[in-house]
């Protein structure tokens, strides 16, 4: 069984809609992913908090699975954080704003990624990195999804102790994981 998504489509995808305004950025994003992947993006989802390794942003889930999860991520005001160890493979193109990273095998060095930008994060590393004010960002990752879910939710649960988070994403990567199971079903 393959993956739905590849990430250098998904990268052309999000290159096609830096430079535009805030609005049309995402629906531009939204249209390229909705005619590469027709019946695998759900662009009827709404905004939701992720807190996450000491991170406070907002996402829209066009896409979940066992396999894969593609967002749009970002924050308004910016914020930086600790990546996290997965056992997924994550793919980051920058849309507008600008993320900073460094890791353990780069450790003095400020990795900075701008608009059209591609970041990868490798299955099992991990990174400090920081959002710019206004950043937003087209993300996929791919690996096995229920292994990220404590990760992903911890900072909802500890130090915003908002159930209400956890239960908005769940909620989501439950529905749209369903959705991919019935389609692959039914294709």
């Amino acid at each position: 069984m393959g993956y739905v998504f590849e990430p250098e489509r998904l990268h052309e995808i999000a290159q096609g809609a830096v430079g535009l305004g805030a609005d049309e950025m995402i629906a531009a994003v939204e249209r390229g992913l909705v005619a590469a992947y027709p019946d695998d993006v759900h662009t009827d989802q709404r905004w939701i908090w992720s807190l996450f390794g000491g991170t406070t942003g907002m996402m829209k889930v066009y896409h979940a699975s066992i396999r894969e999860y593609l967002t749009v991520f970002g924050s308004a005001l910016g914020t930086n954080g600790f990546s996290g160890r997965y056992p997924l493979t994550i793919h980051d193109t920058v849309l507008v704003g600008e993320m900073s990273c460094y890791s353990t095998d780069r450790p003095l060095e400020r990795i900075a990624y701008r608009p059209g930008d591609h970041a990868c994060l490798d299955l099992l590393r991990v990174k400090g990195w920081a959002l710019a004010p206004g950043t937003w960002m087209l993300e996929y990752g791919r690996g096995f999804m229920p292994a990220s879910l404590p990760g992903a939710l911890a900072g909802a649960l500890t130090s915003a102790f908002d159930p209400l988070t956890v239960a908005d994403t769940l909620a989501v990567y439950g529905r749209l994981t369903l959705r991919s199971l019935v389609g692959r079903r039914a294709g």
